[in-house]
């Protein structure tokens, strides 16, 4: 299973652009399910937040709070 971590201001246009292929970087993994999403206040803190997520500490908070999910 893979994931796709990043950050936008407009969640619903940006997955769907994932989905239509129109984001030459995921383009070939489609289709996308969302399945957790975290929203920020400003941009500065999501930057920070995704690339916290992205490290293998933020990894593994990912992995264990969807565990269950993903177990399913």
């Amino acid at each position: 299973m893979n994931f796709y971590t990043g950050y936008t201001k407009d969640l619903k246009l940006r997955f769907e652009q994932h989905n239509k292929g129109l984001v030459e970087s995921t383009k070939d993994r489609r289709p996308f399910k969302l399945i957790y999403y975290e929203a920020c206040l400003n941009q500065s803190d999501a930057i920070k937040r995704e690339k916290y997520l992205k490290t293998y500490h933020g990894k593994m908070f990912l992995y264990k709070r969807l565990k269950s999910y993903l177990a399913g």
